[in-house]
């Protein structure tokens, strides 16, 4: 059994300033964990190769919400990795589908089969006949919304709940920063709950998008670099020693040949990548190669290499994906130790709040 967040030991005295500061963190988050069936309105980013069984049965353990990224997986394997991960935990965790899968319907029906309850869809704009089948065979949808346009979009079309997610995130990113985000949809978007992300990394912050109407937050970065995460050592480490500013966005170098926009800490296969398309671009333009053949092959330069930096340890040359948040990690935490400092921090800053109002 889990225990609870508000116990304490029979010889202590329960801080009342605290108990309250709860009280009104839950009511601030209550749409989220009603949503999501969790203690904490906290999720999981869904990261490739990291949010696998370990860590999303950790986070979901720990109070959180964990969320599978199924990637690129087949059905079978993906059937495979929510079984594995209902053997580590008895509390809901939801699962990342993207879009442009090939056999999105089969994976679908692979989430549906096993009792997942929450279903993330991710990677593009969701077609109505895949929402209507989530919803139709008992599962929540939640979708991504980079503008307040599609939000109202995704919210007609039925979606459960959105995530809004900042530039400021690891992986790959929209063009808007949280920030904005958070101004344009949070005042108009009230009929199902909406879900903060990018660059969150303390709960003083997850506290301010509370109020300003957010459900609640997702959180990749800090919990690719915990001890429940499978990632490489080398990566976490990577993670560590570095600052907000060493997670860069790709660079694109020509606009007839776009890059997606991939946030990860800038390493010796950035440069190589920015001296790949100049080669790439030298050749397209002396008629070595047709457009085509130059886009494609601009888009295979990265072809492996998340996995390069994350199950080899390959640092300098693997795609470490990262969140500006990357800065505010200074050790390896377990998940619970991660939670447990984010909830403390929210509380803190309601508790100042509260003695700011008293003093006025």
């Amino acid at each position: 059994m889990q225990p609870d967040m508000n116990q304490t030991s029979p010889s202590s005295t329960p801080d009342p300033r605290r108990v309250a500061a709860r009280a009104r963190l839950d009511r601030l988050w209550s749409a989220g964990t009603s949503f999501l069936g969790s203690e904490v309105a906290l999720l999981g980013g869904a990261m490739s190769w990291i949010s696998e069984r370990h860590l999303v049965s950790a986070i979901s353990n720990a109070g959180g919400f964990g969320v599978l990224a199924c990637g690129a997986m087949e059905p079978d394997r993906l059937a495979e990795e929510i079984a594995a991960t209902q053997a580590r935990t008895t509390r809901p965790f939801g699962v990342n589908l993207i879009t442009m899968h090939p056999r999105l319907d089969d994976l679908v029906k692979v989430c549906l089969d096993a009792g997942v309850g929450h279903v993330v869809l991710a990677g593009g704009i969701p077609s109505g006949p895949v929402i209507r089948a989530i919803k139709d065979g008992g599962a929540k949808v939640v979708a991504f919304a980079p503008a307040y346009v599609l939000a109202k979009r995704l919210v007609r079309m039925g979606v459960d709940a959105l995530v809004i997610e900042g530039s400021e995130a690891g992986g790959h990113v929209g063009p808007v920063s949280l920030t904005v985000l958070a101004q344009e949809v949070l005042p108009f978007i009230r009929d199902i709950p909406v879900f903060v992300a990018g660059g969150l990394g303390r709960g003083d912050a997850i506290v301010s998008y509370l109020e300003q109407g957010a459900a609640g937050a997702q959180l990749g970065t800090r919990f690719a670099a915990s001890t429940d995460s499978i990632a490489h050592e080398r990566f976490k480490k990577a993670f560590i020693r570095a600052n907000a500013r060493d997670a860069v966005t790709s660079v694109q170098l020509d606009e007839r040949f776009p890059v997606i926009p991939v946030r990860g800490l800038f390493n010796e296969g950035s440069r190589r990548f920015l001296a790949h398309q100049a080669e790439t671009l030298r050749r397209f333009q002396s008629g070595e190669l047709t457009k085509e053949q130059a886009q494609l092959d601009i888009e295979h330069f990265w072809a492996g290499s998340l996995r390069r930096a994350v199950i080899d340890g390959d640092v300098e040359n693997g795609s470490v994906m990262a969140g500006q948040s990357v800065g505010m990690i200074t050790s390896e935490q377990s998940v619970r130790d991660i939670i447990d400092e984010l909830v403390d921090q929210a509380l803190d800053a309601l508790i100042r709040q509260e003695d700011r109002m008293r003093r006025e």
